[in-house]
C-alpha cells in the first residue's frame, strides 16, 4: 500500500511539472519571449539627412521607403532578424 501511495505522489508531481512546462512553451511561442521581433541597433547605410517616409512588411522582409538629402526616394529591403539591408530599389539611376 505504501508503494501505491508513493507512486500516486510521483505521478501527481509529474502532472504539475508537465503542465508548467506546457504553459511556458505556449507563452514563448505566443510571443511572450522578448527580443525576437526587435531589430538590433543598426545603420541602414544612408547619408546623413536621410528620412524614413514609410515602413511596410514585404514577403519576410521589411520595406523601408527613404527620402535622401538629394531629393531622391529609395526602397530599402531589410532582413528583420539581423537588421541588414538586402537590397535597394531606385526609380531611376
Amino acid at each position: 500500500m505504501a508503494a501505491l501511495k508513493w507512486l500516486v505522489g510521483v505521478m501527481g508531481v509529474l502532472i504539475v511539472v508537465g503542465t508548467v512546462g506546457l504553459v511556458v512553451v505556449l507563452v514563448q511561442r505566443a510571443g511572450g519571449a522578448a527580443g525576437e521581433a526587435v531589430l538590433p541597433p543598426t545603420s541602414l547605410g544612408q547619408p546623413i539627412g536621410t528620412r524614413i517616409i514609410g515602413i511596410s512588411p514585404a514577403e519576410g522582409r521589411i520595406a523601408v521607403l527613404v527620402a535622401r538629402p538629394d531629393e531622391t526616394e529609395r526602397i530599402l529591403l531589410v532582413e528583420p532578424r539581423r537588421g541588414r539591408v538586402l537590397g535597394e530599389l531606385r526609380a531611376a539611376d
